[in-house]
């Protein structure tokens, strides 16, 4: 730690740190998460911590510029902001040798998934493979993670052994947070109705879409912020996406929304995060990633100030700037018209899906793919009976006059 909130004492903690260090070469300095004290300088307002962060950088430019060959002294940094630091901190003779440790691959995630799955007793059905194909992105403490969930899981089932339940069950949690079934997250009987025909629009476009990922499974169980996730794997891992896959991903997102429309008879604050990604989506295509064919293969945008917590910047004319936001909006309507075709297209799937939602709760792909092939699930083996609208009306004996009308969806 070098910054403090007395002037000068960052800057003489990094001249005692290097002279401790050329005391006892030879000998590495690692300082962890640099971009603290290295972040570019000449940004912001200048304040008292500001001017002793910048000091505290100087300290650490001039230290490193007094290394000779004979110092024997190594200096190591690590951040996940690279994009902020000073450029000084960049240039040769100090940090000139950069080493980028991306997320592992699927083979890597194997790899890690065994390393410590090789901790707990593990059944021979479990298939690793597998379950590295279904984490992308996933970093190591992410992997170590998810098989500590599944050993708590089969702990928690008096099981002897880790199954690929278990797996299942734990990167659902890591990657999508905890199942909330019960307490402040409990949906009331419409919103359960809306949240099974919303994830139903989601499911048949994700399976039909040209371009979409493959269903993963389908839920109306409450995770994190989340009252239901249609969950996807992707064929592969991906460095670069095209543009039908992007316009597949954004009309899948369009399907939740136009589902609530046409089956609910309203729309909900549900499709809002829905919402927000097809926008991104949309403006990448035309601002950032040359895909639109009318503004052409440009980039309309000038960098981003990460420092200051900017947007780009747009360097262009009022014009072109409501030429580019015309074109932003022709693609999202264009996804969306595409979705709702699909979905007026497939009416009795969406509907066979919503209703296996409320009775199932949790659908995996092939159960799904049996209601869109018109085939009809196995009953639930269940003794609870969950009581619905009418009963806890009746329950409560409030009059018919005062009593709230139960909830259907529009079939027409």
């Amino acid at each position: 730690d070098f910054v403090e909130m007395f002037v000068g004492v960052g800057a003489s903690r990094v001249r005692d740190l290097f002279s401790q260090a050329k005391d006892n070469s030879p000998c590495i300095i690692f300082i962890d998460e640099i971009d603290a004290v290295g972040r570019r300088r000449g940004t912001g307002f200048s304040s008292g911590g500001h001017d002793e962060r910048e000091q505290t950088l100087n300290a650490i430019l001039v230290e490193m510029d007094g290394f000779s060959s004979t110092d024997k002294v190594i200096v190591i940094a690590a951040t996940n902001r690279v994009d902020v630091l000073d450029p000084a901190l960049l240039r040769p003779g100090r940090f000139d040798r950069h080493i980028h440790v991306t997320l592992p691959d699927i083979a890597g995630r194997e790899q890690i998934l065994g390393v410590h799955a090789g901790k707990v007793k593990v059944a021979a059905n479990v298939d690793l493979s597998l379950i590295a194909r279904g984490t992308p992105g996933f970093s190591g403490a992410d992997l170590e993670s998810l098989i500590n969930e599944a050993a708590l899981n089969a702990a928690r089932h008096e099981q002897e052994s880790v199954g690929m339940r278990d797996l299942d069950y734990a990167r659902d949690r890591v990657a999508f947070g905890r199942e909330k079934k019960t307490g402040s997250r409990a949906m009331p009987e419409r919103e359960r109705v809306i949240t099974a025909y919303h994830e139903a629009g989601h499911t048949i476009l994700q399976v039909m879409v040209e371009g979409a990922d493959d269903l993963h499974k389908v839920t109306i169980i409450p995770r994190g912020r989340a009252l239901g996730a249609t969950m996807h794997l992707p064929n592969e891992d991906r460095h670069t996406h095209s543009r039908k896959k992007l316009l597949g991903d954004m009309a899948v997102l369009f399907g939740g929304r136009i589902a609530e429309e046409m089956f609910c008879g309203d729309i909900t604050t549900g499709a809002s995060n829905d919402i927000e990604r097809a926008t991104s989506l949309a403006r990448g295509m035309v601002y950032e990633w040359g895909m639109s064919d009318r503004m052409g293969p440009v980039k309309y945008t000038e960098g981003h100030d990460s420092a200051m917590g900017h947007e780009d910047v747009i360097a262009v004319s009022a014009v072109t700037r409501r030429e580019l936001d015309e074109e932003v909006r022709r693609i999202i309507d264009q996804q969306y018209a595409h979705a709702r075709k699909l979905i007026e297209d497939n009416r009795d799937k969406l509907e066979r899906v919503a209703k296996a939602l409320l009775e199932f709760e949790t659908l995996d792909a092939p159960q799904v793919k049996k209601l869109m092939d018109g085939e009809e699930l196995p009953p639930r083996r269940s003794t609870v009976v969950v009581p619905t609208v009418a009963d806890q009306a009746a329950a409560t004996a409030v009059p018919p006059e005062a009593a709230p009308a139960e909830f259907k969806p529009q079939l027409a």
